[in-house]
């Protein structure tokens, strides 16, 4: 149509231009520009000073103008030797408003547009408006939405410019009614189409958004409908044809796949072929597929990638592995040839890093398994990424593209990106019960200190009967080989007196070192040495009188411990934020030495792991154990009160108070029994989270379902199965503008009457990140 109307303009306009007589142009001028550049009309003339004008290079001059865009009339006239061109400017888009979509967010629209040369500030071209009807109604369709109606209205604004509204009007998504495949009999229609995103309606759909039709989903399930078949030896399953029928009223949508099944075919043999540059056995093993197998295009599929894999990790980065089956339909066999063509072997030559503005080079450097000089390994890369993604410095995947190094053939670059997050926090966490009224707590901490990597935080929490201030700081990279120094400084105070705790008061200084060495790229021992000193008052009629007791064999109310500690910890998550498969695990034992007032040891461990079970959903299963125990000079003396593990709240088990569950001491003071802790601690968690519909960014939200179970007991061999508590329910994980939120609602279940009074189902916290 454009070019129809410059035609027609053309054919109108050239006749003056074609009268007059071929002259030598001494000059051109340019009138009636506004916003264009008589530079930019210049270096579209075919005409230039000095030329002659002809009839012939006249018609082209204008048609090169109207072809550019900017012009919706164009004339050439002659005043002496000049050639004077006489241009009305289009005007150009001030603003584009789109209105009434929902669906489909206006950026996502407006780049739409934008390829069909629709933009604030481009020149308004109006025969563009149709085409803008068409594509927004094309992309409504893609989405199951064919009531959509879209009207464009234009406004003339001052200095040549216009305003466009877009009003979309979506109407209601077209539901699925009826999905037939036509030709299947060796599987039922539940199996071919498990897994499907496009479904009928049913009693999940207002959630799954699963019965709105969409041409991409559609596609996505017929892939996934061939991968059936294929990976279940129909080797010449093919999708003949595909209908999508709509009702009148436009809201209903009939699908039908017409498939043409064929038969199962057996291997009748695998070879190996090409550049193998390993030994032949070597590649054969990684072949997952021998005679008389089934054919399965997924195992194909493994054997291909585990071929590149190994040949990536000794430096052949561009390896291509090629099949091709040779089908005989008669015995229904397939002849597997894989063809290896490895490539030149290349070296990384430089890696550079990009988007890190505040986080020094070294830092990234030294996470790097793949180095610069050495041969390309895709495993050292992928480990490289990992270890960069658990720092916690960045947001969502570290990118590591690859690119060959001009004039060469056997080096590359790597080029490292990143984007960085606030390493740093302030959080605040608030909560309120009737026995320990507000809780406060607030913690500074920078995991990326300065850019260095180095880690430092200050902690403080407070309530009515608990308060503390703990330093922490970090060096990960003491060595260059990895070994940590950390430094620990708390000083704390509980006093329990206003609580239905055990009624006594603690007041703790403690100072620790601890250096960690690394054993593999997962696992690390820990070894420290520390001082602390318990300052403990109980009160004669208020205190449980077992805790008097204790105090009263020991004949000190100030306890000193040196303490030893080494432990072991293994990280295989995949983030440090919302991992999603992997784990953490870790195990202490620390001690009290000799000279210490009183010697006892403790344990701990403590390990998590995630599993995707597909769909989005991730299960987590946590496990806690931990247990203490007095030994040489005190092993006649029961384990410390002050040292006692406990359990029950936020972090822990959800539902109860936090430390309220396990051994009470009964007070006649007050007229029931007190928590005081035990030596034995076992807790467990399962929670699956589940998956947010249209959340791209999992590490922003996540939801759960969670069931915890646990107690303390006063040893080991007190430890009975039948006393565990549990509760069950579901947690909110928020990175929320204030900072992370969480908010847990549990209900408790194997609970006791006295646990009654410590019940909190609601508890939340909550942050904010700088």
């Amino acid at each position: 149509m454009k070019r129809i109307a410059a035609l027609i303009l053309l054919a109108s306009m050239t006749a003056k231009a074609v009268a007059m007589q071929p002259f030598t142009i001494s000059d051109i001028r340019v009138d009636g520009l506004q916003r264009i550049a008589a530079g930019t009309v210049y270096s579209y003339l075919p005409v230039a000073k000095g030329d002659t004008l002809t009839e012939s290079n006249a018609k082209q001059s204008i048609k090169a103008l109207f072809d550019t865009g900017f012009f919706s009339d164009v004339e050439l006239e002659r005043q002496g030797d000049i050639l004077v061109i006489k241009v009305v400017e289009r005007p150009s888009i001030a603003k584009l408003n789109i209105r009434g979509n929902k669906a489909i967010k206006t950026d996502d629209l407006k780049k739409g547009l934008k390829q069909i040369g629709l933009v604030e500030g481009d020149t308004f071209d109006p025969l563009a408006l149709r085409r803008v009807q068409d594509e927004l109604i094309t992309q409504y369709y893609n989405r199951g939405k064919y009531n959509v109606s879209v009207k464009t209205h234009v406004t003339r604004l001052d200095r040549n410019r216009v305003s466009l509204d877009i009003v979309v009007r979506e109407g209601e998504t077209a539901r699925i009614k009826a999905i037939n495949i036509v030709g299947n009999t060796a599987f039922s229609d539940k199996q071919i189409r498990d897994g499907f995103e496009s479904d009928t309606s049913n009693w999940l759909s207002w959630y799954t958004k699963d019965d709105q039709y969409s041409k991409e989903k559609l596609s996505g399930d017929l892939k996934k409908l061939d991968s059936y078949y294929m990976d279940r030896g129909y080797a010449d399953f093919n999708v003949n044809s595909t209908q999508v029928m709509i009702s009148p009223d436009k809201r209903k949508m009939y699908i039908t796949a017409s498939i043409k099944q064929g038969e199962v075919y057996k291997i009748s043999g695998v070879h190996l072929l090409g550049n193998l540059i390993l030994p032949e056995k070597t590649i054969r093993s990684l072949v997952f597929m021998k005679k008389g197998d089934t054919f399965n295009r997924y195992l194909v599929e493994q054997s291909k990638k585990a071929i590149k894999s190994v040949l990536s990790n000794i430096g052949y980065a561009f390896a291509e592995v090629q099949v091709v089956p040779k089908l005989d339909k008669e015995k229904r066999t397939a002849d597997m040839t894989f063809y290896v063509k490895p490539g030149k072997r290349v070296y990384v030559r430089r890696i550079n890093f990009q988007g890190n503005t505040k986080t020094q080079d070294s830092v990234l450097r030294r996470e790097m398994r793949q180095l610069e000089g050495s041969w390309y390994s895709q495993a050292a890369i992928d480990a490289s990424k990992r270890r960069l993604q658990t720092l916690g410095y960045f947001k969502d995947d570290v990118k590591v593209d690859t690119q060959r190094v001009p004039g060469t053939d056997d080096e590359v670059d790597l080029n490292v990106k990143v984007e960085e997050k606030s390493s740093g926090s302030l959080m605040f966490g608030v909560g309120y019960s009737q026995y320990s009224g507000v809780i406060f707590s607030a913690s500074v901490s920078q995991n990326n200190f300065l850019g260095s990597g180095d880690k430092f935080s200050v902690a403080v929490q407070k309530s009515n009967y608990y308060s503390q201030i703990q330093l922490g700081y970090v060096n990960p990279y003491l060595t260059d080989d990895g070994v940590s120094i950390g430094y620990n400084a708390t000083y704390s105070k509980l006093d329990y007196g206003n609580t239905d705790f055990a009624n006594y008061t603690n007041s703790t200084r403690s100072f620790s070192t601890t250096i960690g060495v690394p054993v593999s790229e997962v696992d690390r021992l820990q070894f420290g040495l520390g001082v602390t000193s318990n300052k403990i008052n109980l009160y004669p009629g208020y205190s449980p009188q077992q805790l008097i007791d204790y105090q009263n064999l020991i004949g000190n109310k100030t306890i000193h411990s040196w303490t030893g500690t080494i432990g072991y910890s293994r990280d295989t998550r995949n983030y440090y934020w919302a991992p999603t498969r992997g784990g953490v695990e870790s195990l202490s034992v620390s001690a009290a030495l000799p000279g210490s007032t009183v010697q006892y040891w403790k344990a701990y461990y403590h390990g998590n792991h995630y599993w995707p079970v597909g769909g989005g959903f991730v299960l987590l299963l946590d496990g806690q154990l931990g247990y203490g125990k007095t030994y040489g000079k005190d092993k006649q003396y029961d384990f410390p009160f002050w040292e006692n593990y406990y359990a029950g709240g936020v972090q822990d088990v959800r539902g109860y108070q936090d430390n309220t569950l396990g051994p009470r001491a009964y007070v006649p003071a007050y007229g029931y029994a007190q928590p005081i802790g035990g030596a034995f601690k076992v807790k467990g968690t399962a929670q699956m989270f589940l998956p947010i519909p249209a959340l791209k960014d999992v590490s922003t939200a996540r939801v759960a379902a969670f069931v915890d179970v646990g107690n303390v007991y006063k040893d080991y061999n007190s430890f009975d199965a039948s006393q565990l508590r549990a509760s069950y329910g579901l947690s909110l994980q928020w990175q929320a503008p204030i900072g992370p939120l969480v908010i847990s609602f549990a209900v408790p279940f194997r609970d006791q009457p006295q646990d009654h009074r410590y019940e909190e189902r609601l508890q939340f916290t909550f942050g904010n990140q700088f």
